[in-house]
């Protein structure tokens, strides 16, 4: 038996959008530790590229924009998977950056419902629609930010979209405690090379610098947010709930590194 004891187990993994993406990450952990993994993706061109990732697995489509979908796919796998899940997880997450980055009190009330609806309700709603196919003890994960506590100008609005993220843990955690077992945490990731971030405006940039904060002077990795998330959805962390668990090799304990300090104090050309 190995260290997760996953093998067997089923899993519904939603946001698969390619092979970059930490969805596709955690899919690759769960299937080598030999469990079942289902996919939900929004898109029928997402279906295509999943099943070319993971020919094995079964996928659906899914988006999440609309309540009825995340129904609709509950019955869907409840029908062509008939069991219990023992995990899901919710790697969803959306912004309008199409105009740009504003200032933050510019934020328009329509770009801020939307990442909200598909990016933090999403999760409320999938718990909801699947609660009766999860097991008494499954564990849910969703994918958040190392802080939520950072203005950084080039996230705008999503920081406080994640911490609203963050807080519906805690309240799924309760409420599911009433009837079950089910654990609820996130994976709290620091700058990763996804297709998506990529869609940032100064991204690069700022994962540059992050990656120089930390302790390692190396990038975080998507396999090292894929491991942590492997863990939480297994039995090993059975007394972890309501938790953000923060991976991010150290870049929050590092922003007054010595190196770093000198070179912003160094005169300009």
């Amino acid at each position: 038996m190995s260290f997760l004891n996953i093998a067997g187990k089923r899993f519904v993994v939603f946001g698969l959008a390619n092979r970059k993406s930490v969805a596709a990450a955690i899919g690759r952990v769960l299937t080598a530790a030999g469990a079942e993994v289902i996919h939900v993706v929004r898109s029928e061109e997402r279906r295509q590229t999943a099943r070319r990732l993971f020919p094995d697995a079964q996928v659906f489509v899914c988006d999440v924009a609309e309540e009825e979908n995340i129904s609709r796919v509950s019955r869907e796998i409840e029908a062509a998977a008939p069991g219990r899940i023992d995990g899901l997880v919710h790697s969803i997450a959306f912004a309008n950056y199409g105009e740009g980055m504003k200032p933050f009190h510019e934020t328009r009330k329509t770009d801020f419902l939307q990442a909200m609806d598909i990016s933090c309700f999403s999760l409320i709603a999938i718990a909801n629609h699947f609660k009766h196919l999860l097991a008494e003890t499954a564990s849910v994960v969703t994918i958040s930010i190392s802080t939520t506590r950072m203005a950084a100008e080039n996230y705008g609005y999503m920081a406080p979209i994640k911490a609203a993220l963050e807080s519906s843990l805690c309240f799924l955690a309760k409420s599911f405690s009433r009837f079950s077992r089910v654990r609820f945490n996130a994976v709290c990731a620091g700058l990763l090379k996804t297709s998506a971030s990529a869609g940032i405006p100064g991204y690069i940039d700022s994962y540059l610098y992050a990656e120089q904060l930390t302790l390692r002077k190396k990038g975080l990795a998507t396999d090292e947010v894929a491991d942590t998330a492997a863990f939480l959805l297994s039995e090993r962390a059975s007394g972890i709930t309501a938790q953000c668990i923060v991976v991010d090799a150290g870049m929050g304990i590092n922003y007054f590194d010595a190196e770093m300090v000198a070179r912003a104090m160094r005169p300009g050309p």
